[in-house]
């Protein structure tokens, strides 16, 4: 092979190197970390989903006599406890698995609703220009500029805790980054050949936009959706920890931990495995979003493809 071919074929990008969904299949196959990654997560979704079948005992499910059960212990009653007990008796494994639908929930719904608005935002204004995106940016850079927690407690503070205003304080404080990534990625876009085309045959600008762009740069959006669910996650368990989040009785990953820091030196199960279980999610989100951003990359995607 020539060096001419060699450069032709290492530069080429999307155009000219096709992935199927097989291929992404069979790529993620032979990365052992991504594999373990999406894994992890799967079996967490299908715990999550099937929460009623999966956990062996009721989350809220009172049983005094029982109290402060190390792990693999046999309660009173003869119930085994996998993962021990709390205080008031209740099933640590179950209760990780009733409160990740609120973890999730809250990380899903928030990075959702956050994505949603600042896609939107961001590429109108990376398309249009002009006054718009700098009144849209300039909003960006106010709302970047605020510390994100101390307004989260606050707002919290006012309205009380709880999962509806969680999503609210999430999605109000998280929608700026998405709108910056969009916003940088439709000045790129707006001068491509197939927006140029769209637009002299008189395409709205929102069918521009939202039918032309968005597909074309959707692989680093959704990146940085993983990221923002891992963030959310990690976000909902320090609010809840600190009591301005998800409230007693319904459980969540932060909430145990919290429940659990009173008897930490002597029931150690307490926070270690809500703790580990909010660790491996953010991990394992992290680790998906890496592989994501190398399988989707425009220019590189083949080479990591065929090489793996």
């Amino acid at each position: 092979m020539s060096e001419d071919r060699f450069d032709m074929d290492e530069t080429r990008d999307a155009r000219d190197f096709r992935v199927t969904p097989g291929d992404y299949f069979r790529a993620i196959l032979k990365d052992k970390v991504a594999l373990a990654a999406a894994a992890f997560l799967l079996i967490l979704v299908v715990l999550t989903l099937g929460a009623e079948f999966f956990a062996p005992h009721r989350p809220m499910g009172l049983n005094l006599r029982d109290g402060l059960l190390p792990p693999f212990s046999v309660g009173s009653k003869g119930d085994y406890y996998l993962l021990g007990t709390d205080e008031l008796g209740r099933d640590i494994f179950s209760r990780l698995i009733f409160g990740s639908r609120v973890s999730i929930s809250v990380g899903l719904i928030g990075a959702g609703l956050s994505c949603l608005l600042g896609v939107a935002l961001g590429l109108t204004a990376g398309y249009r220009g002009g006054l718009y995106e700098d009144i849209v940016m300039r909003l960006v850079d106010g709302m970047l500029s605020l510390p994100s927690l101390l307004v989260a407690l606050f707002v919290l503070f006012v309205l009380g805790g709880g999962f509806v205003n969680l999503i609210l304080v999430f999605s109000i404080l998280h929608w700026m980054v998405f709108a910056r990534m969009a916003r940088g990625l439709a000045l790129d876009a707006r001068t491509a050949t197939y927006v140029l085309a769209a637009k002299s045959l008189g395409t709205t600008e929102l069918r521009i936009v939202f039918n032309h762009i968005l597909p074309n740069v959707a692989a680093p959006i959704i990146v940085l959706f993983t990221l923002e669910i891992a963030i959310l996650i990690l976000s909902e368990a320090s609010l809840s920890f600190l009591g301005f989040g998800v409230q007693p009785p319904d459980p969540s990953w932060g909430l145990m931990i919290a429940d659990g820091r009173e008897h930490i030196r002597s029931a150690w199960w307490l926070v270690t495995f809500p703790g580990l279980a909010i660790f491996l999610t953010a991990l394992s989100l992290n680790l998906l979003a890496n592989w994501v951003r190398a399988v989707t990359d425009p220019v590189q995607r083949w080479r990591w493809i065929t090489s793996n």
